[in-house]
Parts: structure tokens; sequence; C-alpha cells
């Protein structure tokens, strides 16, 4: 009987690693195209797009036009270094734990072996550190040292998605800690840097595009919901099931747009968000009528892209 599918967490089929989990196989390594996969830059554009969103929403509250092009990059600095850095965390811990040898979708680093574990480990560990820094400089800067403690919070969250002893991706909670941390904390931190205040336009469009955030990390999951389960790993989409986690992605995806409009009675830019459907209608169906792994990989991309377009679309209507 193949442990991994005894419902597990840590269960792998390769013996026990140090979560419990497989040790990886020995790694062969990793080419430079194989870490930047392993950063999973289709992902990014969850980073760009709060940003985006806060610094526009900045410009209002600032009431003049005026924002902060230093703190502005450096929470894209952060909110970058955070995303990567998660990608290898969940990398290295799905790895140890033998997660990865059900996955349906691109190879892992420390799953297939590609590079050891340690590497990876020392890779999110170092862009952890990079986050870090950059946020202690936004800190230095604004004076606002009760910062740390949102920066120290994010971190945190981002390394206990997958990893420690129990991960809380593991228990259905993923979309809670990217609608927070990728959504509100990210847009509305973004603007309070700039402007010293958090306003309307920050809380909801933080509230869209962490409800986007969410409409990836879903799709993601439908597509490994039978690895998943094997390995027991119970994300949201696990839990309730394909059909209904089709539902709830597509709940995620367009609600975002119901906010758009309303901004639209405000902001006549806003109502160009709305070409951003392009991307995210196509993706609604595919993922709604998809039968096969690539079809959602497809899906996930253009939910990705959909973050980007909905952040630059409406934050550049909340700064012009």
């Amino acid at each position: 009987m193949n442990p991994a599918a005894t419902g597990r967490p840590g269960a792998g089929k390769n013996g026990a690693g140090k979560n419990g989990g497989k040790t990886p196989a020995r790694a062969q390594g990793a080419t430079a195209g194989d870490w930047v996969s392993g950063a999973r830059l289709r992902t990014l554009p969850l980073a760009i797009a709060p940003v985006a969103l806060g610094t526009g929403a900045a410009v209002v509250a600032n009431g003049n036009g005026h924002w902060e092009p230093v703190l502005a990059v450096l929470c894209l600095v952060v909110a970058l270094c955070l995303q990567i850095a998660v990608n290898y965390a969940n990398d290295y811990s799905d790895g140890i734990r033998g997660t990865d040898d059900h996955r349906i979708g691109p190879a892992r680093l420390t799953g297939s072996g590609a590079a050891a574990a340690k590497q990876v480990l020392v890779v999110s560990f170092a862009f952890f550190g990079l986050a870090a820094l950059s946020g202690l400089a936004i800190v230095l800067i604004t004076q606002q040292w009760w910062l740390l403690a949102v920066g120290a919070a994010a971190i945190a969250a981002a390394w206990f998605y997958t990893g420690g002893k129990h991960p809380y991706g593991y228990y259905g909670l993923g979309e809670v800690f990217v609608f927070v941390f990728f959504g509100l904390v990210a847009t509305c931190g973004t603007t309070w840097v700039q402007a010293g205040t958090i306003n309307t336009e920050s809380w909801l469009s933080g509230i869209a595009i962490g409800l986007i955030a969410c409409a990836v990390l879903m799709v993601n999951n439908l597509r490994d919901v039978a690895p998943d389960t094997a390995a027991g790993k119970r994300t949201l989409a696990v839990l309730v099931g394909p059909r209904a986690g089709k539902v709830l992605f597509c709940v995620f995806l367009f609600v975002p747009f119901a906010i758009a409009g309303f901004f639209a009675l405000f902001y006549p830019l806003a109502w160009l968000t709305f070409f951003v459907l392009l991307l995210a209608l196509p993706a609604g169906i595919i993922a709604a009528t998809a039968k096969t792994a690539p079809e959602l990989i497809l899906a996930l991309k253009l939910t990705s892209f959909t973050a980007l377009g909905y952040g630059l679309a409406l934050g550049a209507a909340f700064a012009f």
C-alpha cells in the first residue's frame, strides 16, 4: 500500500523526511531555468496589482496628485520578494512532505530532485530577507514602527502556509491568507505608507484584488484536487469538491468587477477596467468546463493576467 495515499499530510512514498514526509530524490543539479520556473513567475502579478491599487488610492487620499515613488517601489519589492519567497517555501515544504509525489502540474525543484531541499530553503529565506530589509527601509523612512509587526506577521503567514507541523494551507485556509495579505494588507499598506491614511478606494480595491488572488489559488488547487486528496492536503478545493470549487472560482473572479462598476460612478476611467473581462471571461468559461489539467493551467494563467490588468487599470483610474 502506498503510504502517500493514507490521507496523512506528512505521508510520502520514499520514507520519512524532516517533517514526517518523504526524503526528496538526490539533487540532479538545477539549471537557471529550473530556478526561474521555481519562482513561479505567473504568480507575480498578484504582488504587482495591489501595489498599483494602493498607490492610486494614495494619490486620491493625498488630494493633490502626490505620491511617494521611493516608498511605492519599496512596497513593490516587499510584495514581489514575499511572493517569490512563499513560492520557494511551498516548493520546499511540499517536497519534503511528499505532497509533490502526486503532482500533476510543472515539476517542483525539491520534489523532482532537481535541487537539494536545503538549497531551496536557503533561496526562500534569502527572498524573505530581502522582503524584510525593504520593509525595514519603509519603517525607517516613515517612522511607523508598528509596521514591523505587520511585516513579521506577513512572513510568518507566508512560511506556515505549507511549512511547520500544522500548515494551515493543508486545512482549507489558503484563500484566507492570500485574501488578507495579497489583498488587504498589500493594498492598504501601500496606501498607508504613502498617505498616512486608508481610504475607501484602498479598502474596496484591496478586497477586489484579494478575491482575484483567491481565484488564482482556487483554480490552481482545482487542478490538484486528486493528487492533493491522495497526499492528505485538504485545500478548500478538496473540501468543497470540484463543482463547488468552480462556482467559488467564478465568484472570486467576477465580484471584483462589481466593485469596479461602483468606482466607475466616481472615476470615469474606471470603466476601462471592464476591458480586463476579455481575460476574465475566458478564464471563467475554461475553468467551469475544464476536464483536464492543461485547461485549468490555462485558466490559471488568464486569471493571473486578470489580476495584473485589473490592478493597473483601476489604480490608474484613481491616479488620473
